[in-house]
C-alpha cells in the first residue's frame, strides 16, 4: 500500500510543479509591473490577481503536503491582503521582499528540491518578514533591507521560475485537438485508395470477362473469315475483300490489345494496393501516435472526488469511505473532461439517496461509514468500464413505480407489468425522482437522464444494478478515444446510412414465417427473447423501395441495443463494416433527430451516421399510441402561472421579483408569513417561493400552516435561505416543502428550473 501511496506522490508532484510554475509565471510579472504602475483600479486588478494566485499556490502545496510552500504562501497572502485593504503601500524594498520570495518558491519547487537546513532559516526569514510587513511592523518605505542571514545566501532561483522536465514540451490542447483533427482527415483518402483498389479490380474482373467471352467466339470469326474468302475471291469486287481483309487483321489484333492492357491493368492494381496498403500504414501509425498524446490517466479526474465526496457527505451529517481503482488507466483527455459532471452527478446521487445516516447504517447492522466505490476497468475492443457503486439503501422499484406513475412517466398499468429491473431502469427518465424535496444536492430528477444523455453522446452506453439494502453500481462503457469508430454501412431504401458498431449487437436474417405479431406490434424471437421488430426506414420516415422483395433466406437486419432496450431493424442491405470518421453537422444542425453526424465514403458519397438512442426512441413512439396529455391541473398555455413571494428584506423580495417576471410569471409579493397566507386565502396563485427567517410568522410555519389547509394541499412550495444545515432541510420535508434552495448556491437559473418542473 505504501509503494501505491508513493507511486501516487509522485505524480502528484509532478502535476503540482506544472502548475506551480504558471502560478509562479504569472506572480513574477505581476510583480514587475506593480511597481511601476501608479495608484488606481488598474493596481487594485493586478493585486487581486497576484493575490488569487499565491491563495491558488497555497491551496496547491496543501495537497501534496509541502507545508514549507504552503506557510510561505499564506505570508504572501497576508501581504496582498494588506495591499488589497491599503493598509499597506507599494515601495521598492516590499517588491524587492517579494521578489526574493519568488525565488525561494522557485528553489523550493526546483526537481529533486528537498527542503534543508541551508535552505529553512532562510526560508523562515522571509516568512517573518512578510507576516512583519503585513501586520503593519515595518512600513513599505521604512522597510530595512533583508537580515544578513537572507542576504548572504545565494538565490535559490535566479533564473525564471523552472520550466517543464527536459523530456517534455507543454503544448496548448487547442493546437493538440487541431493536430488531431488533421491526423483524423487522413482517414477519408484512406478511404478513398482503398474504393480506387476495388475498382481497379472490378475493371480487372470485368476484362476477364471480355477475354472469355472473346476466346468463345473465337471458332465462330475463324467460319466466318474462310467462308467470306471464298465468296469473295468468287464473286467479291476488290474493295469487298480489302475492307473484310481489315475488319479480320483488326480482330486478330484485338487479342494483343487485350493481353497488354491487362498487362497494364495488373501492374496499375498491384501499385495501387502497396499505395493503399502504405497509406494506411501511415495513417494508422500517425493516428495511434496522436490519440496517444490525447490520452491522460483517469487518476487526474479520480484525484479531486475524494476531498469532494466527504465534504459533501459531513454536510449531510453523513460517513463516507471513498474507494477509488484503475486511475492508472488512460483515456482521450476529452472524454475525461466530458464525463466529470456525469461523475459528479453520480456522487450526488450515492451520497444524498443511497448512503444512509451512521444510525441508521447501525440500525441496518450495517458499518456507520458508508463506502462508494469508483472502480475504472480495461475491456476488449477499445472500450473501458466505469463502475461507480455504493453500499447503500439502494433503489426501492415499488417507490420509482409510484413516482414514475404520479409524474405521468407512464401509465399506472404499465408501471404495474414492469419488472423489477425495468421499473429502476425508469429513473434515467427526465423528471424521474423520488426524493420529496428538491435541493441543491438532489430532487430535480434531471441528474440521471443527463448523466444517460453525456454517456450515449460519447458512444458510450450506462446499465443500472441495485438491491434494496445492499446498494446500487452504474456500468459505465467508454470508447478509449473519440472521433472515428467502426461503422455497419446499411440500406434502408435508397438511402445510405452508417450505424455505430458498439451498438449493434448481431446481424441476422428474418423470414416472414418467423415473425409474430403481439399486442398489435410486429416481434420476433431472439435467444428465447420477444423483440419489437421495425423497417429501418419507416422510423426514418423514408419511403420504401418499390421492387424490395424478400429474398430466400429473409430480410438482413440489425439488432441494436442501448442499456435494457434491444429492438431488431430490417433493412435493404448490409454492406459491411468499415472505420468511419464522424463530422458534426455545424450549428445550423446542432440536434438532428435520429442523426450523430455525418461521414464521407470511399466514394465520396456523404452519408448520415445514425444515433441509437434515438432510433430506439423513434421506434418505441411509431409503435405504441401516443398517450393523450393530461389535462386536469394544468394552468392554460395562453395565462401566465402566478407565484407569490414572501421576503422581508426589501432587496431579496425585488431580486426575486424581478427574476420571475423576466422569465414570463405574474408575481406578488408579501412581506412575511401572516402577510402571505392572508394573501393566498384572498387570491389564486400556482406556486408559493418563500424565505425562511420572517417576522410574525417564518417559511417553516407558513408552509406548515398551507399544508394543513386543503385548499392549498397541492400548491407547491419553494423555501429561499440561508439555512443550508442538513437540520434544517430535514424540518423543510417534514413540513411539506417541494424544493429547498439555500442561498449561497443560488443563481438565476437555479430558481427557475425548479420553478418550471414544479409547475
Amino acid at each position: 500500500m505504501a509503494n501505491k501511496n508513493d507511486e501516487l506522490l509522485k505524480r502528484l508532484l509532478v502535476t503540482f510543479r506544472v502548475e506551480a510554475d504558471e502560478h509562479l509565471r504569472v506572480m513574477a510579472s505581476g510583480l514587475l509591473a506593480l511597481e511601476n504602475m501608479p495608484e488606481g483600479a488598474q493596481r487594485a486588478e493586478l493585486v487581486e490577481t497576484v493575490f488569487r494566485e499565491a491563495h491558488s499556490l497555497k491551496g496547491a502545496a496543501r495537497a501534496v503536503n509541502l507545508m514549507e510552500i504552503e506557510s510561505t504562501c499564506q505570508s504572501l497572502e497576508s501581504v496582498f491582503a494588506a495591499l488589497k485593504g491599503k493598509r499597506l503601500a507599494v515601495s521598492p524594498p516590499l517588491v524587492d521582499l517579494l521578489q526574493q520570495t519568488m525565488d525561494a518558491l522557485g528553489g523550493l519547487l526546483a526537481p529533486g528540491a528537498s527542503p534543508s537546513p541551508s535552505r529553512s532559516p532562510a526560508v523562515a526569514a522571509l516568512k517573518r518578514q512578510l507576516d512583519d510587513a503585513a501586520a503593519g511592523m515595518m512600513p513599505g518605505p521604512q522597510m530595512p533591507p533583508p537580515p544578513p542571514s537572507v542576504a548572504q545566501t545565494p538565490p535559490a532561483s535566479p533564473s525564471p521560475p523552472p520550466g517543464p522536465p527536459p523530456d517534455t514540451v507543454r503544448v496548448s490542447t487547442m493546437k493538440l485537438d487541431t493536430v488531431m483533427r488533421q491526423a483524423e482527415e487522413f482517414l477519408s483518402p484512406r478511404l478513398a485508395a482503398g474504393q480506387r483498389t476495388r475498382e481497379l479490380h472490378e475493371a480487372v474482373a470485368a476484362l476477364a470477362v471480355w477475354k472469355k467471352e472473346r476466346a468463345r467466339i473465337q471458332p465462330a470469326l475463324r467460319w466466318i473469315e474462310r467462308t467470306s474468302t471464298r465468296r469473295l475471291q468468287d464473286t467479291g469486287s476488290a474493295r469487298e475483300r480489302q475492307e473484310i481483309s481489315r475488319l479480320l487483321e483488326y480482330l486478330d489484333a484485338e487479342q494483343l490489345h487485350m493481353k497488354m492492357l491487362e498487362e497494364r491493368l495488373a501492374r496499375l492494381t498491384q501499385s495501387a494496393e502497396h499505395d493503399r496498403r502504405t497509406l494506411s500504414g501511415m495513417t494508422e501509425s500517425l493516428l495511434h501516435d496522436v490519440k496517444e498524446m490525447q490520452l491522460l490517466p483517469f487518476a487526474s479526474l479520480l484525484d479531486m472526488f475524494p476531498r469532494f465526496i466527504r465534504e459533501l457527505a459531513r454536510g449531510q451529517g453523513k460517513e463516507v469511505e471513498p474507494v477509488l481503482r484503475g486511475g492508472e488507466i488512460e483515456i482521450d483527455r476529452r472524454i475525461l473532461e466530458a464525463m466529470k459532471d456525469p461523475l459528479i452527478h453520480l456522487l450526488r446521487n450515492a451520497i444524498d439517496h443511497g448512503i444512509e445516516p451512521p444510525a441508521a447504517r447501525v440500525d441496518q447492522r450495517k458499518s456507520p461509514r458508508g463506502t462508494i466505490t469508483v472502480t475504472v476497468s480495461q475491456q476488449d475492443g477499445g472500450k473501458v468500464e466505469l463502475l461507480v457503486a455504493d453500499d447503500g439503501a439502494g433503489i426501492d422499484a415499488a417507490r420509482v413505480r409510484a413516482a414514475a406513475g404520479r409524474l405521468g412517466l407512464v401509465s399506472a398499468e404499465e408501471a404495474e407489468r414492469l419488472d423489477e429491473s425495468e421499473a429502476q431502469a425508469l429513473v434515467f427518465q427526465s423528471g424521474m425522482t423520488t426524493s420529496p424535496l428538491i435541493t441543491d444536492v438532489s430532487g430535480r430528477g434531471l441528474g440521471l437522464a443527463i448523466v444517460r444523455e453525456k454517456v450515449e453522446r460519447l458512444g458510450g452506453s450506462i446499465a443500472l444494478e441495485s438491491q434494496p439494502g445492499a446498494g446500487t453500481a452504474f456500468r459505465i462503457v467508454l470508447p478509449l478515444t473519440l472521433a472515428t469508430f467502426r461503422g455497419v454501412l446499411v440500406r434502408a431504401g435508397e438511402q445510405l446510412c452508417v450505424i455505430p458498431a458498439a451498438h449493434v449487437e448481431r446481424v441476422t436474417r428474418v423470414a416472414g414465417p418467423d415473425v409474430q405479431t403481439v399486442e398489435n406490434r410486429e416481434t420476433i424471437a431472439l435467444d428465447g427473447q420477444a423483440l419489437a421488430l421495425v423497417w429501418l426506414g419507416d422510423v426514418l420516415e423514408l419511403p420504401r423501395r418499390e421492387n424490395a422483395e424478400e429474398s430466400a433466406g429473409g430480410m438482413p437486419a440489425v439488432v441494436l441495443g442501448s442499456g435494457l432496450a434491444r429492438i431488431v431493424f430490417r433493412v435493404d442491405d448490409l454492406l459491411g463494416e468499415q472505420e468511419v470518421l464522424v463530422k458534426t453537422l455545424g450549428p445550423q444542425l446542432a440536434r438532428v433527430r435520429n442523426v450523430a453526424g455525418a461521414s464521407v465514403l470511399g466514394t465520396g458519397q456523404v452519408v448520415p451516421v445514425l444515433n441509437v438512442p434515438d432510433l430506439l426512441k423513434s421506434a418505441v413512439k411509431q409503435a405504441t399510441a401516443p398517450r393523450a396529455p393530461i389535462a386536469a391541473g394544468q394552468p392554460d398555455a395562453a395565462e401566465k402561472p402566478s407565484i407569490l413571494v414572501a421576503e422581508d428584506s426589501i432587496t431579496s423580495r425585488a431580486l426575486l421579483k424581478n427574476i420571475l417576471e423576466s422569465a414570463g410569471y405574474r408575481v406578488a409579493t408579501a412581506v412575511d408569513g401572516i402577510d402571505a397566507y392572508t394573501a393566498l386565502k384572498t387570491g389564486a396563485f400556482d406556486l408559493l417561493v418563500s424565505d425562511v427567517e420572517m417576522p410574525r410568522m417564518d417559511g417553516f410555519d407558513l408552509t406548515a400552516r398551507v399544508r394543513a389547509d386543503k385548499q392549498f394541499a397541492e400548491l407547491p412550495v419553494v423555501l429561499v435561505t440561508a439555512l443550508g444545515s442538513r437540520e434544517h432541510r430535514e424540518r423543510g420535508i417534514d413540513v411539506g416543502a417541494n424544493a429547498y434552495i439555500v442561498k449561497s448556491n443560488f443563481d438565476q437559473s437555479n430558481l427557475l428550473e425548479v420553478v418550471q418542473r414544479l409547475l
